[in-house]
C-alpha cells in the first residue's frame, strides 16, 4: 500500500471518529465551536441544527462565565532542602601500637594473653637476662669500690695526707662506676616487654622459647576508649566542614544502632585524583561495642536553603513544565514553578509563590487564567516550615 493510500485510510479514521465523539457526547460541539470550528461544520457533524450548537455554546459560556469554581486549597508554607553527604569509612583505634623487644635474646617468658587489658607500664614479657643481671652486679661492685675510695681520699686530704689531685681522680673514677652502672641497669631493663599504653591486647605473635629480635612483633595493644573514623568527601564540602562538628553514624556490623562522634580532624589538601578530602571523626566506644578495623556509614548535615513548599496535589504540567493555580483576589492565577525537591508530605518549588500563599489542591480540571472560585480550605493540612 502507497504512502498516500495510508494517509488517507489514516484521515478517514479520523474523521469516523471525530464524528462518534461529537454525536455521543452533548458537550462537544460546544467545545469543538470554542476550538474556533465553524458551527456549520460543527452541525454536520453532530448531526444538529445551528440552534443545538449555539445552545451548546451558550451552556459551555455561562458554566465558564457563570457560576464560580468549587475548589480546595491549601497553604503554602516553607522548607529547607536538607544538603548532607554519605560516605563509607574505615574505624581505627585511637591509640594502636605493635610492641616489639628493645634487645634481642630468646623470649623466655609472654605473660599476657590475647584480650586482656593492660595499663602503660605492665609487664607484658620477658626475655633472658643472666648475662645482663652478671653484668649489673659487677658494675654494681665496681661502683661501691669507687665510692669507697672517695670517701678515704676526702678523709686523706682533709688531714693532709693526700692531695687535691688525687681526689679529683678518685671522684673522677666514681663518676665512670656510676655510669657503667646505669647502663647496665638499662641492659637489664630492656630484657623486659612493658606495655607502652593503656588498651587490649591482641593476638600474641611470639612464643616462649622463640629467638626475637628488634624488629619481632610480640603483640599488639589497641586503645578501644575512642574510635577513628577515617573517610573522603566531594571537595565542594571542603569550606563547610569544621572541627566538632557532630556526624551520625551506622556501624555495618550493627544494624539500627546509631553512633554519634564529632568531626576531629579536617584534611588540609584536595587528593587531585579524586577531588576528595579527608576527614577524620572520632567516635566514643565506652561500651567497647566497636572494634578497629569496622566499616562505618557517616552522614554529615548541613543547613539548607529554605524555598516554598506546597501540597503534592496542587503541582500540575503542561507542556511547558510545572504549574500551580495560586488564589488571588478570589481567582485562578496560573503560576509556572520549578520542582527543586519532592518528600512524602510536600514538594519544594521555586517560583512566584511564597510562605501563606494559597494554592488549589482538588478542582484543578475546570480551572482557567482568571476563574472565579468558590474556595473551600483544607484545614487539616500542614503549613510546612521545615528546618
Amino acid at each position: 500500500m502507497s504512502w498516500f493510500k495510508q494517509s488517507l485510510l489514516l484521515i478517514c479514521l479520523l474523521l469516523v471518529a471525530l464524528v462518534a465523539w461529537a454525536r455521543l457526547d452533548a458537550s462537544a460541539a460546544g467545545k469543538l465551536t470554542n476550538f474556533g470550528v465553524p458551527q456549520s461544520i460543527v452541525a454536520l457533524i453532530s448531526g444538529g441544527g445551528d440552534g443545538q450548537v449555539a445552545k451548546a455554546d451558550s451552556g459551555a459560556r455561562r458554566r465558564g462565565a457563570g457560576q464560580p469554581s468549587p475548589v480546595i486549597t491549601s497553604t503554602v508554607g516553607n522548607a529547607a532542602i536538607n544538603d548532607r553527604i554519605s560516605a563509607i569509612g574505615d574505624g581505627e583505634a585511637v591509640r594502636s601500637v605493635k610492641v616489639v623487644p628493645r634487645s634481642e635474646g630468646i623470649l623466655e617468658a609472654v605473660l599476657v594473653l590475647p584480650g586482656d587489658k593492660v595499663e602503660a607500664g605492665d609487664l607484658l614479657a620477658e626475655l633472658d637476662s643472666d648475662t645482663e643481671s652478671i653484668a649489673r652486679d659487677q658494675a654494681k661492685l665496681a661502683f661501691e669500690v669507687a665510692d669507697e675510695k672517695v670517701k678515704r681520699y676526702e678523709q686523706l686530704v682533709t688531714a693532709r695526707a693526700a692531695s687535691q689531685v688525687q681526689l679529683i681522680d678518685a671522684r673522677i673514677e666514681r663518676d665512670n662506676a656510676e655510669l657503667d652502672l646505669r647502663e647496665a641497669e638499662l641492659a637489664l631493663r630492656r630484657r623486659s616487654v612493658i606495655a607502652p599504653i593503656d588498651g587490649i591486647v591482641g593476638f600474641i605473635e611470639a612464643e616462649t622459647g622463640d629467638y626475637v629480635t628488634q624488629q619481632t612483633e610480640i603483640v599488639t595493644i589497641d586503645d578501644r576508649s575512642s574510635i577513628l573514623l577515617d573517610f573522603w568527601v566531594p571537595e565542594r564540602f571542603s569550606l563547610q566542614i569544621r572541627q566538632n562538628q557532630p556526624v551520625e553514624v551506622t556501624a555495618i556490623a550493627l544494624p539500627g544502632v546509631r553512633i554519634e562522634g564529632k568531626v576531629s580532624t579536617v584534611g588540609s589538601r584536595v587528593d587531585r585524583a579524586s577531588r576528595t578530602i579527608q576527614v577524620r571523626a572520632i567516635l566514643e566506644n565506652e561500651d567497647d561495642r566497636m572494634r578497629p578495623g569496622m566499616s562505618f556509614r557517616v552522614v554529615l548535615k548541613f543547613p539548607g536553603e529554605t524555598f516554598p513548599a506546597v501540597d503534592p496535589l496542587a503541582v500540575q504540567w503542561s507542556s511547558s513544565g510545572p504549574y500551580v493555580w495560586k488564589v488571588k483576589d478570589g481567582k485562578s492565577d496560573r503560576v509556572p514553578v520549578s520542582i527543586l525537591q519532592r518528600n512524602a508530605d510536600y514538594v519544594l518549588v521555586s517560583g512566584d509563590v511564597a510562605e501563606g500563599d494559597e494554592v488549589v489542591t482538588e478542582g484543578l480540571q475546570s480551572l482557567r487564567p482568571g476563574s472565579d472560585l468558590e474556595i473551600t480550605r483544607n484545614t487539616g493540612s500542614p503549613v510546612f516550615r521545615g528546618s
